[in-house]
């Protein structure tokens, strides 16, 4: 059975850090592109982070440019997204999701950026 798990989310004051985890399993995750996504209460989901297969390339939304990295571990079936520099408007669910022929989704894990 195809999962995706997350994990790390917490609450954080301002110009904290959090790492998030994110580790698949029923699928073959060396060949997908892995995606954080995050969605805050009353707004769209957006697209965070991607990074390729290889782990060669990576991008982010403009918003958090500078201050996320996303990486991967293939050997734990793994990818992470370090968040430094919090903002309260990073406040939203973090969502990772693979896609290569297929997508997965996983469920999702909470970060609040509050004093």
């Amino acid at each position: 059975q195809v999962q995706l798990a997350e994990s790390g989310g917490g609450l954080v004051q301002p110009g904290g850090s959090l790492r998030l985890s994110c580790t698949a399993s029923g699928f073959t995750f060396r060949m997908y592109i892995m995606r954080w996504y995050r969605q805050a209460p009353g707004k769209e989901r957006e697209l965070v982070a991607a990074i390729s297969s290889d782990g060669r390339s990576t991008n982010y939304a403009d918003s958090v440019k500078g201050r996320f990295t996303i990486s991967r571990d293939d050997a734990k079936s793994s990818v992470y997204l370090q968040l430094n520099s919090l903002k309260p408007e990073d406040t939203a669910t973090y969502y990772c999701m693979a896609v290569y022929r297929n997508s997965y989704w996983g469920k999702g894990t909470l970060v609040t950026v509050s004093s």
